[in-house]
């Protein structure tokens, strides 16, 4: 179907400033809404997509044609772990396409969001819940990857390019000198390695519901891929465990795994060659920017 809002082609940037300005997209949405539901529809403006939440159940997530590879792996993923799972996914209602944009209608979640109730927590209920997740995450690695290896960049390709890519991401978001001047070398080291599993990059706070201190809900699988399973456990222990060491230690019995040294190495590797690698953002501490090397950085991360 043809819409006069949405041009057929558009670039990164233009897109950003289309996305950031909510008036342009919002008759586009409430006309894609009004096919599934009669209920008002409220704009969101987080997000990498276009998002909109019509009334109290269905979410509808419109796409740029350059992240059609994006679309089709959250189609994809939201059929897969639909009911599979130990806590709530969108259920997949419908999917479309406006002017070479597509798009998506899913159901809403119920739920709190962990970003504004992970501060109320106490330190127990912070561990608690980080084993649970490191259970989640263990739950969807083991599921069969099935078609969604179709839609998500080949591991080592994707990898060639992050490292290619990784001096100039790296310098634009911050990391400081010192640690700039040594990463080529870093990262050419070992990186994580084993069979391929779903990977949803996105177990962070903004991804996550709870109600109280229990995980109810996971969402947002447009940014997934298909590799090593080590790739999924930088989100928790990023944002969430990141100087703690129980936090670390109840995460990672909630995986069935440890951290030795040499995995702290290879996963703060993974960390700088990750998708949206951006340390200043990811890493919930303060003062890490002061480790003199990499080696000390792992140890201030995750003790």
């Amino acid at each position: 179907m043809h819409d006069k809002a949405l041009p057929p082609t558009i670039s990164a940037a233009e897109f950003d400033v289309f996305h950031d300005d909510p008036a342009a997209w919002r008759d586009v949405l409430v006309s894609i809404a009004s096919t599934y539901t009669a209920e008002p529809l409220r704009q969101m403006s987080e997000g990498t997509v276009l998002v909109g939440l019509a009334g109290r159940h269905l979410v509808i997530k419109l796409f740029p044609p350059f992240l059609r590879d994006h679309f089709e792996f959250e189609r994809a993923a939201l059929v897969r772990l639909d009911g599979q799972l130990r806590v709530s996914t969108p259920s997949l209602i419908a999917d479309g396409e406006r002017n070479g944009w597509p798009y998506l209608v899913m159901t809403q979640l119920a739920g709190d969001g962990l970003t504004a109730a992970w501060p109320g927590l106490s330190e127990a209920q912070k561990c608690k819940l980080l084993t649970s997740l490191g259970e989640l995450i263990a739950q969807v690695h083991a599921l069969p990857v099935g078609d969604l290896e179709r839609f998500a960049p080949p591991w080592n390709d994707f990898i060639r390019m992050q490292r290619a890519n990784c001096h100039n991401r790296q310098a634009r978001t911050g990391l400081p000198r010192h640690l700039l001047d040594q990463l080529p070398e870093f990262i050419a080291g070992e990186l994580p390695e084993g069979p391929p599993v779903i990977l949803t990059g996105e177990y962070t706070p903004m991804n996550l519901l709870v109600r109280g201190a229990d995980l109810v809900g996971l969402y947002d699988f447009g940014d997934g891929l298909v590799g090593p399973r080590e790739y999924d456990w930088l989100g928790p222990l990023c944002f969430l465990a990141a100087g703690h060491s129980a936090r670390c230690e109840a995460f990672m019995s909630g995986i069935g795994a440890s951290l030795d040294q040499a995995c702290r190495m290879r996963l703060l590797r993974q960390l700088l060659l990750h998708r949206y690698s951006n340390l200043a953002a990811q890493i919930a501490m303060r003062d890490w920017q002061q480790a003199r090397s990499f080696e000390a950085l792992v140890a201030r991360i995750w003790p």
